[in-house]
């Protein structure tokens, strides 16, 4: 007698998800699957800038401190400045 194939269960949390596909998934049924698309977000606009050295080096600190990528402090900053 042959098994019927597998089907994918309902998951409430990412730990289910990545649990779920760490099994051997050859004898799942495919068969309910269907295409799947989504929106990703909008790209950025690339600038370029040059800066004082002794403006970048603070940067460069602060974000440190912070533990973010400087680029990310400066978008930040400018964020904060033209929001508000």
């Amino acid at each position: 007698m042959a098994s019927r194939p597998k089907t994918v269960p309902v998951m409430s949390t990412d730990e289910e998800a990545e649990t779920f596909l760490e099994r051997d998934l050859s004898d799942l049924d495919v068969s309910q699957f269907k295409p799947l698309t989504w929106e990703s977000a909008p790209k950025s606009a690339r600038i370029n800038m040059r800066l004082p050295e002794a403006l970048m080096k603070a940067l460069k600190t602060r974000a440190a401190q912070q533990g973010i990528p400087y680029q990310r402090l400066i978008r930040e900053v400018l964020e904060r400045e033209v929001k508000g």
